[in-house]
């Protein structure tokens, strides 16, 4: 299952669908889904744009009323019009949350994607077009090879960010 909170333009939706066609799973909004229909699956993604430099709150209040469950993995995803930064990842806070839930993450992807917030509204935005066909691409083939670093992840044991 692909929890995805997506509000500006369907960026992250159609990041989410491209995952969830790769991986057979459904897309939902996290109002859409309960802790006890997560709890049956063996994978679970949650994604959001990005929004001051985070993840959007509507997923991270989600993720935080999650109850604390047999472990289980995820992975995180988000659209933004500028990269990740290093000095302030806006990924971390909610895959140290996640672990919080018993949840091992497994991984993480990003990509760029259409931004009109603040000062880039009065000129169209940035990143127009974005995500586009390489991007969605990219989704697909990362969600391709989620399992195999599923099985490496338990091999291995729980990974700390």
């Amino acid at each position: 299952m692909i929890v995805c909170v997506s509000v500006s333009h369907g960026n992250t939706k159609k990041v989410a669908d491209a995952m969830g066609q790769a991986l057979e799973a459904p897309v939902v909004a996290p109002e859409d889904v309960d802790a006890a229909e997560l709890a049956t699956c063996d994978l679970v993604g949650f994604g959001s744009g990005v929004f001051s430099m985070a993840l959007h709150p509507r997923l991270r209040e989600f993720a935080a009323s999650l109850p604390k469950g047999e472990r289980r993995s995820a992975f995180v995803f988000a659209t933004s019009g500028f990269p990740e930064a290093p000095f302030r990842p806006f990924t971390r806070p909610l895959l140290r949350l996640l672990e919080r839930r018993n949840f091992d993450v497994v991984d993480t992807f990003s990509c760029r994607a259409w931004d009109t917030a603040g000062p880039f509204k009065p000129v169209g935005g940035i990143r127009k077009g974005r995500p586009d066909a390489a991007d969605l691409e990219a989704a697909r083939a990362f969600a391709a090879g989620l399992p195999g670093r599923i099985d490496e992840t338990s091999l291995r044991g729980p990974q700390r960010a």
